[in-house]
């Protein structure tokens, strides 16, 4: 099969979908991999390490997309890249479609086959290619925060950790995912006074045994978020639903209630966001205030440290990339996990979350893969 992998154009993302190691990787699999020039720039990586581990260098995005049987990018393909995918091509990336009804529009247009990493799944139920970027994010998540609770930045003025006859800063992580529990580990890092909030008391045992009482598990009622989202410098959207808009759990009446200066920081904002308020921004303006409380709700944050993630996604990406690449339709057909990650095949909709966020028929995978 021919790989192909253009440039990131989203803003300030510099992450790469194939690293020059994971070229070599699908080259040892008799394919072929075409690669945009200066795709890797972004970690550092040449288009010569392109050319040494085997691959052959596009001079644009258009190339890319015309010659390649399969594209694998990282992040959602924007108006330009969706109007050059076509049917009979696989698309291999992160979608969160259930906020985007536009690229869902584009996607269905194309006829493409779209595997979105965020939904392909794994045999212990985890979400096996997101869950690298959750850490990333998750962590991350606290280093924004901190930055931005900083007077300068429009935050109160609170350092997380504290000083010696000073109380630390109150961190409020709503959702004990692995975001969450990526999110906690940096703040209780930092000496921040930390509470987890879940909906999961099996979840909430688990993290209480693994922080050793260093932060506070709170089952997550109505009264609790309030109670914590009150008292919090610093509060961490962390819920996920795979594939379906995230929830409003904070909603806008409940800022009045907040300190001022106060930061949120909506990490579930590449699906819709779990803030009521919140709405996407970019790295080149990340933050904005309502009603006193600055938002940090950056869509791409992982893309900031593009060296760690990049290397990271490609580590779980792989496995299943080469799997698509080897077997094309039969390996989503013949692997459980895979179909899971199918959102969109030949003009429909494939994903049940995606299909009810959106109000589309969902058409199960089962019923359309033909690879007789």
């Amino acid at each position: 099969m021919r790989v192909g992998c253009p440039k990131e154009i989203k803003n300030h993302e510099y992450r790469v979908g194939l690293t020059p190691g994971a070229v070599r990787e699908y080259i040892a699999h008799g394919h072929e991999v075409i690669i945009e020039t200066q795709a890797g720039s972004g970690i550092g990586a040449d288009d010569g390490q392109y050319i040494a581990a085997g691959a052959r260098i596009a001079e644009t995005a258009q190339e890319v997309f015309e010659k390649s049987d399969m594209v694998v990018k990282v992040k959602e393909p924007q108006p330009t890249e969706w109007a050059q995918l076509r049917e009979g091509q696989i698309l291999y990336t992160y979608l969160h479609l259930a906020p985007d009804p536009e690229q869902t529009k584009g996607l269905l247009k194309s006829g493409v086959t779209a595997v979105a990493y965020e939904t392909v799944t794994d045999d212990r139920g985890g979400l096996p290619l997101l869950a690298p970027m959750s850490e990333v994010a998750g962590r991350l998540a606290i280093q924004a925060g901190a930055t931005a609770l900083q007077k300068a930045n429009g935050g109160r003025g609170v350092l997380l950790g504290g000083v010696p006859g000073v109380l630390p800063g109150k961190v409020a992580v709503v959702g004990g995912g692995v975001v969450g529990l990526h999110a906690a580990r940096m703040a209780v890092g930092l000496g921040a006074d930390v509470t987890i909030l879940d909906r999961s008391l099996a979840r909430l045992r688990q993290l209480d045994d693994l922080f050793s009482g260093r932060v506070h598990t709170r089952y997550s009622t109505i009264d609790a978020l309030e109670e914590e989202v009150f008292a919090a410098d610093l509060v961490i959207g962390a819920v996920l639903i795979p594939g379906a808009a995230a929830p409003k759990l904070v909603t806008r009446d409940m800022l009045t209630g907040m300190k001022k200066g106060a930061v949120i920081v909506d990490v579930a904002i590449d699906q819709g966001g779990c803030f009521e308020t919140s709405h996407a921004t970019t790295h080149s303006d990340p933050t904005y205030e309502v009603d006193g409380i600055v938002h940090y709700c950056v869509a791409n944050m992982p893309g900031a440290v593009p060296v760690t993630s990049a290397h990271a996604l490609n580590n779980a990406t792989l496995h299943y990339g080469l799997a698509l690449a080897d077997r094309g339709l039969r390996a989503i057909a013949e692997d459980r996990h895979l179909r899971n990650g199918l959102n969109i095949h030949r003009g429909r909709v494939t994903n049940q979350p995606v299909a009810e966020a959106l109000g589309y028929d969902v058409t199960h995978a089962d019923a359309i893969l033909n690879v007789a």
